[in-house]
């Protein structure tokens, strides 16, 4: 049986989108290995109600706990918002969930306008709205909906006429606005980040928070509530274990361009 320090670390999210989280992972913490579940057949999450999100994250949770995970990613804003607090509540496990960077794109903001893109669950979810009233102050935070996004990643349309036209529909509001920031608070969106670049111009500024979460997991592994040490122990690279709800086809096929390596995913149980 393995040690806790060599156990994985697990990471969901409704589909592919969370993989750009994963990426920051694997860079920052090159030793550990994963767990990636990418919960395509039920994705996207933002059309769902609280209940519905909560009952995913938990079956989702109960297989990466099987698996031996020794901390659990929730690297999808949506799923976050929705589920996180219930997740925290009833398992001994450590979770990190994700915050969109209202705190670092108010510093970052010189017209004094910020925008955010997101889902239509983030943005209706009340811990968007307490990170805006406590950090905000005198900036404008002006935030958008953008329903269809998540479906065009998922498709592996990171370019194409469609995926440019809702870009443009989406970003319009926010540059009208003054926006000379823009939040990408979704972990789909920054597969997107060179065509938001190209529509919203080069004087705006994209934030995601893949880094950040990051950061934040590896602090969680050094303290582990005052205990011993979490991080894994080896000196070789460590792995990704792949599982999808979804079509196994599709997820190999478009996962490996976002990934930007071949990727095999296993049917989840």
């Amino acid at each position: 049986m393995s040690a806790p320090n060599d156990a994985p670390i697990g990471v969901f999210d409704s589909g592919l989108g969370g993989m750009s989280v994963l990426r920051e992972l694997a860079l920052r913490l090159p030793g550990e290995d994963f767990i990636y579940v990418a919960d395509s057949g039920h994705c996207p999450y933002g059309g769902k109600s609280q209940q519905q999100i909560i009952a995913r994250a938990v079956t989702i949770s109960d297989f990466l706990l099987a698996r031996g995970a020794k901390l659990i990613v929730v690297a999808c804003n949506t799923a976050t918002i929705a589920a996180v607090e219930y997740l925290r509540a009833n398992y001994s496990c450590g979770f990190v969930g994700m915050e969109p960077a209202i705190k670092p794109a108010v510093a970052l903001t010189r017209s004094g306008v910020v925008g955010v893109l997101a889902t239509v669950a983030t943005l209706s979810g009340e811990k968007l709205h307490k990170l805006i009233d406590r950090h905000a102050g005198s900036v404008r935070v002006v935030t958008q909906p953008c329903p269809g996004l998540p479906e065009r990643v998922e498709a592996g349309d990171l370019a194409g006429v469609e995926t440019r036209a809702l870009v443009e529909r989406y970003t319009a509001p926010l540059l009208a606005a003054g926006a000379d920031v823009l939040v990408l608070g979704s972990t789909h969106y920054p597969f997107l980040r060179p065509l938001i670049q190209q529509v919203a111009g080069s004087h705006v500024r994209l934030l995601d928070t893949g880094a950040a979460v990051a950061r934040r997991v590896d602090s969680v592994l050094s303290a582990n509530g005052g205990s011993e040490d979490l991080h894994a122990q080896r000196a070789t690279p460590g792995t990704v274990q792949w599982f999808s709800s979804g079509v196994l086809q599709n997820f190999d096929e478009i996962g490996s361009r976002l990934w930007g390596a071949p990727v095999s995913a296993t049917a989840l149980p």
